[in-house]
């Protein structure tokens, strides 16, 4: 579930966006939580957050609020520049 890709366009992806932003996105094939990110990334609850935040800004990940967590998720944006 949280394998990494590993194909050209997510290369090509994070020499724009950076490894990390790319490795988030990447794990949001199913929608998750800023420390479900954490955890399977090696960042900072705090570092997930601040990457969430400028993705979301930008327009790739969207929240949504389930209970007492926040769950990320892409959007059609994310998905089209890493499956082109």
């Amino acid at each position: 579930m949280w394998e990494p890709r590993t194909t050209a366009a997510t290369d090509a992806v994070a020499a724009v966006l950076g490894r990390s932003r790319t490795l988030l996105l990447a794990a949001l094939d199913t929608p998750a939580s800023t420390t479900q990110l954490a955890t399977h990334s090696g960042l900072s609850a705090a570092g997930v957050s601040q990457h969430l935040t400028a993705l979301r800004n930008a327009g790739l990940v969207t929240s949504h609020r389930s209970g007492r967590s926040v769950l990320y998720a892409r959007t059609s944006v994310a998905d089209q520049l890493l499956n082109p």
